[in-house]
């Protein structure tokens, strides 16, 4: 049985890139179904028979060898996105560039979270989801008045901790999109 997973290059734009086209054709190549792209900023979906470690693999295998792509790459499945969507502790938001959800691959420190809180002003907030999901741990950002403006944006990356990926709600919600309509076409 197949599972719909999304792929969730982490660090690309600027001068690393993965050319969506020639992305699509490689994983489809590699006998990967379904292969579709979002945006050319590291987003991309697959259907795959084989489990999360070995896709992870057999995905991370092509970008080096084609695209010498060597960053770490997140892997979640349809449902475990659907749950970073269902979590969502900002539904007031006006604008959906101003959350990020971000996966983490490990936990962060308590005291990491909250030197990272002590840098919010003006109704920003981290919040850190308690319930891993799949396993990654989720947090959101909320930026009310820009990412590119925020202290706490910032200084997230490095000072949280961890590694990992984050993407803007309007992003969430596109992949989400993309994702149950792969689920959609495999019924």
């Amino acid at each position: 049985m197949a599972t719909t997973f999304l792929l969730l290059f982490r660090g690309v734009g600027g001068p690393v890139q993965l050319p969506v086209a020639e992305l699509r054709a490689a994983l489809t190549k590699a006998g990967f179904k379904q292969a579709t792209t979002y945006i050319n900023s590291g987003n991309a979906l697959v259907r795959s028979t084989l489990s999360r470690e070995e896709t992870l693999a057999k995905v991370a295998e092509i970008c080096r060898k084609k695209f010498n792509y060597e960053r770490p790459i997140f892997i979640p499945t349809a449902a475990e996105w659907a749950e970073v969507v269902k979590y969502d502790p900002f539904p007031q938001k006006a604008e959906g560039k101003h959350v990020h959800a971000v996966l983490l691959a490990e936990k962060p420190k308590p005291e990491a979270v909250k030197a990272l809180r002590a840098l919010a002003v003006d109704g920003e907030a981290l919040t850190l989801h308690q319930k891993a999901v799949g396993p990654y741990h989720l947090c959101y950002l909320h930026t009310p008045h820009g990412f590119g403006t925020s202290k706490l944006a910032e200084k997230f990356d490095k000072g949280i901790g961890a590694v990992n990926t984050a993407r803007n709600w309007n992003t969430v919600l596109k992949m989400h999109e993309l994702a149950q309509k792969l689920e959609i076409k495999a019924t």
